[in-house]
C-alpha cells in the first residue's frame, strides 16, 4: 500500500508565505514523479508544480517565479514553497506521486487560504 502524508496548509494574508510537505511511503519500488495539483471551488484541478526523477521541474505559469518545488535527498518528500501568495491561490492542494512504471496515487489534499 502507498501512503502520501500531506500538511503545510492554512490561512495566510496576501503576499505572505507557506510551504507544503507530502511524504510518500508504502510499496514503492521506484518514484518517477511528485508534484502538486490545486483545485479552487468552481474550477477545474490545475498542475502546480512537479518534479521528475531526473529533478527537472515544471510549474504552472501562474505560479512561475514564486513557488518552489524540491525534494528531500532521500526523494520520497516534496515540498512546495510558496511565496508572494494571492488570494486566488487559494485552493485545496494536492500531492500526486507517479511510481512504478506509471502508477499514480492522490493524497489527501490541503487547504490553503490566503486573504486579501
Amino acid at each position: 500500500q502507498v501512503q502520501l502524508v500531506e500538511s503545510g496548509g492554512g490561512l495566510v494574508q496576501a503576499g505572505g508565505s507557506l510551504r507544503l510537505s507530502c511524504a510518500a511511503s508504502g510499496s514503492i519500488a521506484s518514484i518517477e514523479a511528485m508534484g502538486w495539483y490545486r483545485q479552487a471551488p468552481g474550477s477545474q484541478r490545475e498542475l502546480v508544480a512537479i518534479i521528475t526523477s531526473d529533478s527537472s521541474t515544471n510549474y504552472a505559469d501562474s505560479v512561475k517565479g514564486r513557488f518552489t518545488i524540491s525534494r528531500d535527498s532521500a526523494k520520497t518528500t516534496v515540498y512546495l514553497r510558496m511565496n508572494s501568495l494571492k488570494p486566488e491561490d487559494s485552493a485545496v492542494y494536492s500531492c500526486h506521486l507517479v511510481y512504478d512504471y506509471g502508477r499514480d496515487y492522490w493524497g489527501t489534499g490541503t487547504l490553503v487560504t490566503v486573504s486579501s
